[in-house]
Order: C-alpha cells, then structure tokens, then sequence
C-alpha cells in the first residue's frame, strides 16, 4: 500500500469515517472515475490545487465532476488572485500527486472550498490518494470532516 493511500485510509479511520477504499483503475479524470464506478460524473468530487498570489498558500477546491472552477470566482472567495500550482509543490505541501488528491490526509492544513452541487447527492466518490483508488462518503459528512467553505465558484 502506498504511503499517500494509508495516510488516506488513517485519516479517514481517526474522522469516524466508514467506508471502503477501491481500487478503480485509472481514475485521472473525472469522467474515467465515474466509469469505474459506475455514476454520473457529477458524483464525481473533482480536487483542484491552486497557489495563492499574495500568500503563497495552497487552497483546495473541491468540485462536481461535470463542473470547472471558474479563476475569477475562486479568487473572490478566496480572497486574493491565485495561480496554478506547481505539482512538486503541491506532492510536498500535501503528500499527493496531480490525480490522486485526496480531500483529506494532507500533510498540513489545508484551506479548502466545496462546490454546492456535490451536496445534491446521497454518495459522492473521490480520490483516496492515487490515481488508482477511489472512497464513496455522503457529500454531509465529507463537509463535516474538513470544514469547508460551501460557496459558488465554478463557471
């Protein structure tokens, strides 16, 4: 087991989260991820680093497959311009590479923001820390676990 996937399962364990991880096959995209287990896209939770301009810090945000973060919005609610983030920054800042990460398991804190739409589903679906696997989590709990900011930024 990969160090990024049990720090995924640990984390998830230590939050009271019950669930099962599965290994999806390749899931880099949301749509390959959707396949692979079988639901809409939008089901689908989308994780999207980005580098504040001013700050330097990383901020995730969590979106609906079938969604795109829109720059503008993201910044506003972010509350500062941000740019693309490298991915060796965000493997070292989080312990992810680009595709598999995680919403949760991160090495530091992590200032994050969900897209409302994943809160229409009963199960949503995300990276558990590779490109290869993916947990199934009630988009309520998931918002309870990391405390995230519910907010609009996507086009």
């Amino acid at each position: 087991m990969s160090k990024s996937l049990a720090r995924v399962k640990a984390a998830l364990t230590e939050l009271g989260i019950d669930t099962t991880i599965v290994e999806a096959g390749q899931t880099r995209t949301a749509q390959e991820a959707a396949d692979a287990v079988g639901r809409a896209v939008d089901q689908i939770v989308k994780s999207l680093i980005f580098r504040g301009e001013t700050s330097g810090e990383l901020l995730l945000f969590l979106t609906a497959g079938g969604n795109q973060v829109d720059p503008e919005a993201a910044s506003a609610v972010a509350g500062e311009p941000l740019g693309k983030a490298d991915a060796t920054v965000i493997r070292a800042k989080t312990g992810f590479a680009i595709g598999g990460v995680a919403p949760v398991g991160h090495l530091s804190a992590i200032r994050s923001f969900l897209d409302p739409r994943l809160l229409d589903f009963a199960e949503i679906w995300a990276a558990a820390g590779t490109p290869r696997h993916v947990f199934s989590i009630s988009p309520q709990k998931l918002a309870d676990a990391i405390s995230p900011q519910v907010t609009e930024f996507v086009i």
